[in-house]
Parts: C-alpha cells; structure tokens; sequence
C-alpha cells in the first residue's frame, strides 16, 4: 500500500505537469497569437580588433563588431554610434535585423542617402554589437558585473572614434536590457530602448547578485534622466513574464525621467504578440525601433528624445506631443464651405473629395467619435497615409460668425482594421499599417450660454480614398455587475452582454467586479445576427478593444471566419512583480464598429473563464515555487525521519519510502489546507503565493502543493532506478566492506583541503557540490549490497517474542536484532540526506551550467569571478563523507540540545523554501547551508576529527 500511494502522487505531478504543458503550448496559437513578417538583409561583420586588452582585460573573453550592410555603405565611422547588447546565450549577429532596416531607410539605393534623410541632414547610424560568446547571464551576477564592465569600456572606445561630445544610443534585448541600464548614469548615452528586457524581476532567482543588481537598477530607473523605452512581446513571449518587463511606475513629480512600457499587442502598426528571440526581427517592429534611432541622432535634449520615442514607438495611451498643449484658433471657416448636419445625424463618408468642413451640432454633453481610413488627423495616420487630412474643432456662435477651437481628445491613435474573413493577425505576415485607422475621441461639454455650439469636422485635400465616419455617442457605459456575484459567479458559468445599439460607433462595457490579473483568462464568444441581404462587407466590422493595463491593449475583430477564440488577459497584475501587482478588480471593454446599413450585427456577446489558457499561465511564474515547495516538503519529511530516533539509545530512522507515505497519509492533508489559508492572508506579494491574500487564487496553493509532493516522490523512484546500476558497478570496482575504510580519514582531509584550494584559486563551489552529490548517491547505492548483507537470515536461533515485545513496523523497519539496527538506521539517513541533496542541486545547478559554459567559449583566459566561498560546500563534504565511513550511530543528540535540538533547523529551511524562495531562491540553499552546518558542528565535529562521540553507542538493555 505505501508503494501505491507514492507512484499515486508521482502519477499525478506528472499529469499535472503535461496539463500545464499543454496548456502552455496553447497560447502561441490562441492567446497572442504572432503575425510577423520575416526581415532580410546582407549582413557584413567587421570585427573590432583595435578594442583589446589595452582597453580592457575581458577583451580576451569577449568581442566587438561594427555591422555594416553589405555593398550599401562604405563609411565605418561617419554616422550616428548605436551598441547592441544581446542577452542571455545571445549573439553579435541579432542586431543585423534592426541595422540593415536602418540603413535600408537612411539609403535610398546602395551609397545614396533618401530625399528625406539629406534634407533633413540626418545622419546614418553605426551599429556596433557586443560578442559574449553566448554566456548564460540569467542566471550568474558576476557574468552581468562582467558584460557591463565591458561595455562600458566598449562605449568609450567607440566614442573615441567620433567627434566630441558625440552620443551614443543603446540597444539591448533581454539581459542585455539589464546590461544597458547597469551603464547608467552616463553623459554618454542619449537613450535606451530595451527589447523583451524583465526589468522587475530576474526570470532566473537562484543568485543573490542578480538580485543586488535590480536593486541598483531600480534606482537608475526611479531617478536617472536618461529616456528608457521598454518593448514588450506580451503572452507570446514563452521565455519571460511580460510583466516583469513593465517599467516599475514613477511619482507624480516634476522633472521625472521619461520611462515608457509599450506592448507589441498595441504598438501602432504591429498590433501583434512577439516571441522572445523574434522581437529582434520581427518587421513591424524592427523598422520602427530602426526609425526611432534615426530620429534619435538629430535629437539635442531629453525633451527632444522623448518625443521621438511617443512619435515613432506609440501605443496609443499617451497622446501625440502636438496635443498637449491648448490650441487657439482652431481653423478659418468660410461660410460657402460649410454643410450642417442635423441632430443626431452622422456624418458618413465613403468616397470623399476636395475640401468641406461638416458641422455637427451639439445638444447635450455627449462624445464625439470619428473615424478616418487611410488618412490622418495631425499627427496620427498610418506610415503612408493618403492626402486626406482631417481636423476637428469646437465651435460657438452661428454658421456666419463661428469662433473656433482645436478640440483636445481623450483617444487619438491608429487602430487596425482587419480584413473580413482572414485570421487576425496574419500568421507570418501580420497586418500592414496602411490599413489602420485613426480613432479620434473627445467629450463635448455644453455650456451654458446660450450661444448655438458646433463641432467641426474640416477635411481637406481629400482624393476619393478612404472614408470618414463620425457622429456623437453617449458616454456613459455599461456596467455589468455579473450578477452582483463578481468572478465567483465566472467560476461555474459566465454573463451575457447585450448591446442595445450595435450599430453604435463605440459602445463601452465596464465590468467593475472581475478579477483582471496575470493568472486569469477570460473569453468573449461574441452573438451575432446574419442575414443573407448583407451583401457589402461593413467599412469596420466590430472591434473589440482591451486595455488590461496603462501600457497594454489588445484588438479583437469579434466577425472573423473561421472564428477564433477571442482570450482576455493581462500582465499588470501577477505574483512576485512587486511593482505591477495592486488592485486587479475590474477592466473594460469597448467595441468599435462601422456597419455602413449592412444586417450583420451584433447582437452582445458572452463572457467566461477559459480554463485552458488559465492553467498555461502558472508554469512560467509557478515553476520556482514547485521547486523551492518541494524543497520544504523533503526538509519536513527528513526531520521526521531523524527526529524518529533522537531520543532512543538505539535510532530507529524509518526508510525514505515509509517516510513519504507517512506524510501522504498524515500531514499532505493539513498542510494543503494550511496552504489555503495562509493564500487568504494579506501577505507581501514577494512572500508565499505572491497574490497578496486575493481568494480567487488561493486554491492554487494546495494544488502546487501536491504537485510538489507528488515530484518528491517521483524523484525518490528515479533515485532508486539509480542506484541500483550505480551499486552493482561500485561493487565490481571495490570490494571493501565500509568498516575497512575508516583508516583513510587522514588522506580524505587531505584531499578535502585540496579542494578547498581548487574552490579558492579555480572552480566555483557548485562543482564541489555536484561532486560531493555523486559521491554521496554512490555511497546510498552500496548501502544496498550492504542491506542484503545485514539483513540476511541468522542460523543461531533467537528467544520467541510476545507480539508486544516484538519490534513494531511503525519503528522504521528497523526488525533486525540490535547488533545490525544501527547499520540500518545509518542506511536511511544517508538516503534522506540524499534526497535532501538532490532537490537543493537545482539551486546550485545554474551557475554550474554558466562555468561549463564559459570554459567551453572562454576558456582559462580569464577567472571566473564569483562563487569561491568554499564554506558554502565544506558542509555537505564534511557529513557526506563522515557519513560514508562511519559505524556508529550518525546524527546522534547531543545533551546540550534538550531544550533546542540542532534538527529544528531543517524546519527553519522548510518555512524560507515556503515564503521566502519563490522570489528570492538563493535563500533556500543559503539557510540549508546553514542549517547542514550546525548539524556538522555540533554532532559530527567531534566524531570526525578523532575524539569521542558525543554519547557511546550502547544498546538500552530490554526490561
């Protein structure tokens, strides 16, 4: 029955895994999808031999290039300087997608600058990349301390090739977005545009120096006047929490440096989710970040700077820089070219022409809404908008002595207008920016006098395309309560929405009690009436818009055939991103539409919990608080196991299969509804759950929980599997039988110190522990052999026993006479202590991979700074192999803890791993050092430097 009960558990982690697994595939496909046209170019890299060990000793480890399209630009140093910092495993060669756009947009033809880039005595841009041979910097801070000592040593080089006083603009995708920000403050550097960069929260939290780093980042941020724009791929990106790459958010205070979060979702032109690596080549972004820097190396001023950055990288949240100020004046009107609307009348445009300005009179405080297809309302248009050009103004007075002023909107940006019939966006292709439209909205407050009131639509220099449609709607909206239930009534079921006009030009529906947070996805299943007279495809069908955060919106065609599911979701609030989680009730959403008289309508639409995307957004911000959850259970279970045995003369520690079924039977249940209460308590969103207390998530804790449990029994079977080749291949080689192995003592603390020096001067201390781990489950694998051994049958006959007398199986399995309980006592705690080991390997694990790493492309050319304390291995060396040849009971009492026993430590591990390590996971292994270490000092110490033992080994005599 224990055996089941355990290959239960591990049965359902790993169902539980490939769920989320699938779950997770789910969303690249449904929701955020990508639509991103492939860049091409001819890439020439010509490496910076002249950047050595002069300038700086980490030349011998890394490299610098100077990209150059090739056979379309002969100067090497005659523009504008831009470096490129690629991130983790990152190459040289990803900044040729956004250079050759560049120059593509600089030069006409090969060697030729365009019209407009001579006129305007713009300058071509130099792009220069930084090589790190692909080090995996994620996860070690003394590898991004050493890219950016690099790169700020590489920046001084390049300016030195420039006149002075010459800036340079910095690029960075991923972690080379910390990189760039780690150079700041500079006088040197005009902005930073970073790329898929998770500027709150390292995606790898296994080393307390990455952490330190974004502490001194946050402070750049917060205060350096240096413009920072951050890109973000959204959902599709499978590689990091998109709201990790939000820029933590600035005070309301005067002078505050320009810091701008902007979503691909909703980047004007792009309208599309970008993957990790695609953000760098994907086209509808890289010719925009290309343009910005174009437009950056004319510019003089931080205010000139940000500008630059709204005009050319606009998500439509911030309005146009032309519309911050108050506009007198508006425009000259000429009573022949006017034509009046009627009340309640629309002005409905298909195939405009020549000039006309349109008065729509007001009659009540309402809101305007216009629309224009393929032209522009200055400064908002699509990238080649056609002559047409439409203004709006505020007018009082009547049609023969108006007074007029340019009306301030509350929206004005380019919205995408996606094909009937085809999916949005088009996989590999995406939707082009000529097909956008302007949306322009602005709130008409009536006054009180009693002069007539206007608004006036003035287009001009229209030639036939597009169409303007506009008119007034009511600005109030919608609100849907769900039932006075809120998200507890979406759990087990959904609401319908119906719209009372749906041919309403934007219709707005607030729903005020809904959770709106990283973790949940809703879907809209849109109700649509079809009739065959519908004949001509609607100027815009409806589209839904949802704007889940300040920086991020999301477009819907809620008519598209085949349909599609229409996912909600968000990245503003979510576990652990301190500076994004807050208040996550409600969200809205607003639906476009221009039916243009045709019967296809629509109707409402219903909203619900789509439980599959939901399930595929817990892996990537879930996955560390698995393994730091399944650190806690192992260090309950172990103290259970050794505990068992504390206060007995003879110990009597249970194997490790009983001492997971133990806790299966009694505590698995207490301690997940321990979890779920703790979810509701009102705790740091860095601590535990990382929800804050939000009860809708608290369920989520016990079902990490016993998936974490149901993983520490799967690995305890793998161990097993292990171990019996490992032990079969020991026996082979070594005979000896463990006693015989007690004389090595003085060459092992000789080759102890060996290594100690080797951790010192060469190896990082993580190498010491994989091997310290193979050691220990070489020496767990002969303890079978030895088992058989100790446990084989006895010729001399024993004295019966009453059944009372008789060693009960609750003991720990330890039935053999009481010369051989200790041996078997031993056995189970070298398999706990391995069990232990081998959940704390992942901690280590990641810095080890970077050291491979590094010696594989560096080699020994320079030092691998970092992680030579040997304190933090010596530990587990010492008990590993005080534990491997040892015959006395290990771990034993000592009589100076009777009132705090040394074991207690392991439950300090099991309370950081819970609350503490899902942020912050270095403090697990830290506090388990610690915790082994204690356990070393005050139980092993004397044994294994050759004095007594604590308390001799003598069998308690039987009443």
């Amino acid at each position: 029955m224990s055996s089941l009960i355990t290959y239960f558990q591990g049965a359902i982690s790993v169902a539980a895994v490939l769920l989320f697994l699938y779950a997770s595939q789910d969303i690249a496909e449904n929701l955020s999808p990508q639509g991103c046209r492939m860049s091409y170019m001819n890439p020439l890299y010509i490496p910076q031999t002249q950047f050595n060990t002069t300038w700086t000793p980490l030349a011998k480890r890394y490299s610098l290039v100077l990209y150059r399209e090739d056979q379309w630009e002969r100067e090497l140093h005659g523009g504008t300087p831009v470096l490129f910092i690629p991130g983790n495993a990152g190459s040289s060669g990803q900044v040729r997608s956004i250079a050759s756009s560049a120059t593509r947009q600089f030069y006409s033809r090969p060697n030729v600058p365009a019209y407009e880039a001579w006129t305007r005595n713009m300058k071509a841009l130099d792009f220069f990349a930084a090589d790190f041979n692909e080090d995996l910097s994620a996860f070690h801070g003394p590898t991004l301390q050493a890219q950016t000592e690099y790169c700020t040593r590489a920046i001084a080089y390049i300016l030195s090739l420039y006149p002075r006083n010459t800036s340079i603009i910095i690029l960075g995708h991923s972690m080379g977005g910390i990189v760039g920000t780690s150079l700041l403050p500079s006088k040197d550097i005009a902005a930073v545009i970073t790329m898929s960069t998770p500027h709150t929260l390292p995606p790898a939290r296994f080393d307390q120096r990455v952490d330190e780093i974004y502490a001194s980042n946050r402070e750049i941020l917060l205060h350096d006047p240096t413009p920072i724009l951050s890109l973000c791929g959204g959902a599709m990106d499978m590689m990091i929490p998109s709201e990790s790459c939000i820029l933590p958010p600035l005070a309301k205070v005067l002078h505050m440096p320009y810091r701008q979060t902007v979503f691909t979702s909703a980047l004007e032109g792009a309208w599309t989710g970008v993957g990790h690596r695609e953000m760098v080549w994907c086209h509808q972004v890289r010719w925009r970040v290309a343009r910005a820097a174009l437009e950056l190396s004319m510019a003089n001023s931080p205010v000139e700077r940000r500008v630059i950055l709204d005009k050319w990288l606009r998500d439509g949240h911030t309005l146009p820089p032309a519309e911050k100020t108050d506009v007198s004046g508006g425009f000259s009107i000429s009573e022949d070219d006017l034509k009046i609307l009627s009340s309640g009348e629309r002005l409905f445009l298909t195939e405009p022409r020549g000039s006309q300005i349109y008065l729509l009179p007001v009659s009540k405080q309402e809101r305007i809404v216009l629309f224009v297809s393929q032209g522009s309302v200055p400064p908002v248009s699509p990238q080649k908008p056609n002559s047409l050009q439409v203004s709006v103004a505020r007018c009082l007075g009547s049609t023969s002595s108006l007074q007029c002023n340019t009306l301030r909107p509350l929206v004005h940006k380019l919205v995408p207008n996606p094909i009937p019939g085809n999916i949005f966006p088009v996989p590999q292709q995406g939707t082009d920016e000529s097909e956008g439209v302007v949306v322009f909205e602005a709130d008409v407050i009536l006054e009180s006098n009693s002069e007539a009131q206007w608004v006036a639509v003035n287009i001009e220099r229209a030639g036939g395309d597009g169409w303007v449609v506009g008119g007034f709607v009511s600005a109030d909206r919608i609100i849907d309560d769900v039932s006075i239930k809120g998200t507890t009534g979406m759990l087990f079921g959904g609401t319908t929405v119906m719209l009372s006009e749906s041919a309403a030009l934007r219709t707005s529906v607030r729903f005020p009690k809904l959770s709106s947070s990283a973790l949940l996805v809703y879907r809209v299943i849109p109700l649509l009436t079809d009739d065959s007279s519908c004949k001509d495809q609607p100027l815009f069908p409806p589209l839904l818009v949802h704007t889940s955060h300040s920086s991020e919106t999301h477009y819907f065609p809620l008519t598209t055939h085949p349909p599609r599911r229409i996912l909600l979701h968000t990245h503003g609030s979510a576990p652990y991103a301190y500076s994004n989680s807050g208040h996550s009730e409600g969200f809205e959403l607003v639906i476009y539409s221009v039916i243009n008289g045709c019967s296809m309508q629509l109707r409402g639409f219903e909203l619900r919990i789509d439980w599959t995307a939901t399930l595929g957004r817990l892996p990537t911000r879930y996955f560390t608080t698995i393994v730091c959850w399944a650190i806690g259970i192992v260090s309950i279970i172990v103290f259970g196991a050794w505990r068992s045995g504390e206060n007995d003369s003879i110990p009597c520690v249970p194997p490790v299969s009983r001492s997971l079924r133990e806790f299966a039977e009694r505590k698995l249940l207490k301690f997940m509804l321990a979890s779920y209460l703790l979810s509701l308590l009102p705790l740091p969103d860095y601590l535990f759950l990382g929800m804050k207390g939000e009860w809708l998530y608290a369920p989520i804790a016990p079902l990490l929980l016993l998936i974490a449990s149901g993983l520490v029994c799967l690995s305890w079977m793998l161990l097993v599997a292990l171990m019996w080749p490992v032990g079969k291949i020991s026996h082979l080689f070594s005979a000896r039988q463990r006693e015989n192995i007690i004389s090595a003592r003085r060459s092992t603390l000789i080759s102890m110190c060996f290594i100690f020096g080797l951790i010192f001067f060469f190896i990082p201390w993580q190498v010491a522990y994989l091997c310290c781990w193979f050691i220990h489950l070489q020496s767990c694998a002969s303890d079978i052999l030895v088992m058989q051994e100790s446990v084989s049958p006895i010729s001399t006959a024993i004295p019966l026993l009453s059944r009372d007398e008789y060693p009960s199986r609750d003991r720990g399995g330890c039935e053999q006479p009481s010369r051989n309980k200790h041996l078997i006592s031993n056995s189970h705690h070298r398999a706990h202590l391995l069990l232990l080991m081998t959940w704390l390997l992942p901690l280590a694990a990641p810095v080890l991979v970077v050291w491979v790493r590094t010696l594989v492309t560096a080699g020994l050319s320079t030092p691998f700074d970092g992680d030579h304390f040997f304190f933090n291995v010596a530990p587990f060396m010492i008990l590993v192999d005080f534990a491997s040849w040892t015959s006395k009971p290990l771990l034993q009492k000592h009589s100076d803890e009777k009132y705090l026993p040394v074991s207690w430590s392991l439950w300090l591990i099991a309370v950081i791993a819970f609350f503490v390590g899902p942020r912050k996971t270095y403090h697990v292994f830290d506090v388990a050092r610690l915790a082994i270490g204690a356990l070393v000092i005050v139980r092993v110490g004397p044994q294994y430097w050759g004095g007594n033992s604590w308390r001799d080994y003598s069998p308690r005599p039987r009443p």
